[in-house]
């Protein structure tokens, strides 16, 4: 499973080289490759992780984001989410290195590359608490699932997705590139769309979530959805 793991990051790590430095036009891109080693970096730790105390949840979360098994409104969210993304950073590298239309000081850079650190913590956070936590939106009723209201499930009722808004916020920082930030625009709106689509299916088919949704009132940030 762990070769597995490492081929996919393998291929993950190549295709993300070519959406940040061809439209770049250079290598000599010190922001993009410490943004490339945290990213990478933190995924890698997350599997050994995984592997060492949930491999049940590792093989779960390593299956394709695009599944026969999944609602045909999650594979159509899951592929507007895989477009925005590679769109995202060919447009950051576009503005921050071919370009130079924005830029960010290096503190800011700093505080950036600390959001993404923040964002893969949260994630561990919520696989710990959430053996469940699949890469498409399914009920899984060969796994027994259950609702799941312990850890940062008791603040939002879909915390893997609110911990993608440190990581939207921090990636265009460290690489420099305010009009990056435009990005959470479209990210947001389309994270919304996957959890209210999330959310309808366990409604009507995992018992007790009707009745943990009205005590945990808030899908993605507290006090305001």
């Amino acid at each position: 499973m762990m070769l597995k793991a490492h081929l996919k990051n393998l291929v993950f790590t190549v295709f993300l080289c070519l959406l940040l430095f061809l439209p770049a036009g250079t290598l000599a891109w010190a922001q993009a490759w410490i943004f490339l080693a945290l990213f990478i970096g933190c995924s890698q730790a997350m599997g050994l992780w995984l592997l060492k105390t949930n491999p049940e949840l590792l093989a779960e979360r390593m299956k394709s984001p695009l599944s026969a098994d999944q609602t045909a409104r999650d594979r159509l969210v899951m592929v507007a989410i895989l477009l925005f993304f590679c769109a995202w950073l060919v447009f950051m590298a576009v503005d921050a290195r071919r370009f130079g239309w924005s830029h960010t000081p290096p503190w800011a850079q700093v505080v950036g590359a600390a959001l993404i650190v923040g964002a893969f913590w949260g994630w561990v956070g919520v696989l710990r608490a959430n053996s469940f936590a699949s890469a498409t939106v399914r009920l899984q009723e060969e796994r027994g699932q259950t609702v799941i209201s312990t850890g940062p499930y008791a603040v939002v009722r879909h915390p893997m997705y609110a911990y993608v808004v440190p990581l939207l916020i921090g990636v265009p920082l460290l690489l420099g590139s305010l009009w990056g930030l435009l990005g959470m625009a479209v990210a947001m709106p389309l994270m919304a769309a996957r959890a209210l689509g999330e959310e309808s299916l366990l409604m009507n088919g995992l018992p007790g979530y009707r009745e943990y949704a009205a005590k945990v009132r808030f899908r993605l940030l507290p006090g305001v959805w």
